[in-house]
């Protein structure tokens, strides 16, 4: 079977209040291979082009729900069989594997592969794209969840790369006894993914990325990454402990095992293609 699949590119950067985010999104489609099928950007202003008000709690909510509708009318556009996202910081994935457990329902599975489990609420923490995987389970803000019409199942759920979990994230998961594989396990052939797609019976993956689960030691390209960043700057939250490598022979076994119908990129921080077009824009004869 021939299945349709859109190509999203989602340069929101207001989930994690953090502009650079919107560069990451862009350069991720410079860089991908040519699309075999239809492609659509969802509209996101420009860092600096207007204010981020606080509502209920979340940074930039207006701009965050408009954002979101404006994807899932894209997505509808469309009704892919399959989607890639192209972001932006982690929320990008809400409406798109919305769509999916729509279309797959209890034959999904989403592998998140993340150092953090993103299930936060606007009680613990402002940026929604720490919000992204509660969503989609049915847990946190009422606007962001009403995006998903059919909810995640936490047995659905797979968490690859995450280790120290914060004490709301640890109490989370073991009350939704969600599946964790901790950067050790990934790194020692990630068996727990497949015995996690042979319990739950599942036929069809979503993947979603995020590319701080990977060593910023050897992929710059990461908020940890943040040139002349101090010990303490990001809250002692955990960093990333994989490698490229790691990540994709993850995915390659779980590829194997189950179709996969979502992939989301997401978190790209290219910290020197920033830091180089700044400085284009002030040298002579170009700026």
């Amino acid at each position: 079977m021939t299945r349709k699949t859109l190509r999203l590119s989602f340069p929101q950067w207001q989930g994690g209040n953090n502009p650079p985010y919107h560069l990451g999104s862009l350069l991720l489609s410079f860089l991908s291979p040519e699309a075999k099928g239809p492609v659509e950007e969802v509209p996101v202003a420009l860092p600096g082009t207007e204010p981020l008000a606080e509502v209920d709690g979340i940074t930039a909510k207006p701009q965050i729900i408009k954002q979101l509708n404006d994807a899932a009318d894209l997505i509808e556009k469309h009704n892919p069989d399959a989607i890639v996202v192209l972001g932006g910081d982690c929320l990008v994935s809400l409406a798109p594997f919305a769509h999916l457990l729509s279309k797959y329902a209890d034959k999904l599975g989403v592998l998140w592969i993340d150092a953090h489990p993103d299930v936060q609420t606007a009680k613990q923490y402002p940026n929604a794209h720490a919000h992204v995987l509660g969503a989609l389970i049915g847990t946190g803000d009422k606007d962001l969840v009403e995006h998903v019409t059919n909810k995640l199942s936490p047995s659905k759920i797979m968490i690859a790369g995450i280790h120290d979990p914060l004490a709301y994230e640890s109490e989370y998961l073991n009350r939704y006894k969600i599946a964790t594989s901790a950067p050790e396990e990934v790194k020692n052939g990630a068996k727990e993914v497949k015995e996690w797609i042979a319990r739950e019976k599942i036929e069809y993956l979503a993947i979603h990325l995020d590319l701080d689960v990977l060593d910023a030691s050897l992929f710059r390209s990461v908020l940890f990454a943040k040139p002349g960043r101090g010990k303490h700057d990001f809250g002692d939250v955990a960093e990333g402990k994989l490698t490229i490598e790691d990540v994709l022979k993850l995915i390659n076994q779980a590829n194997s095992e189950a179709e996969v119908v979502g992939l989301t990129i997401a978190e790209h921080l290219p910290w020197d293609m920033l830091n180089l077009k700044n400085m284009l824009n002030e040298l002579p004869l170009l700026k």
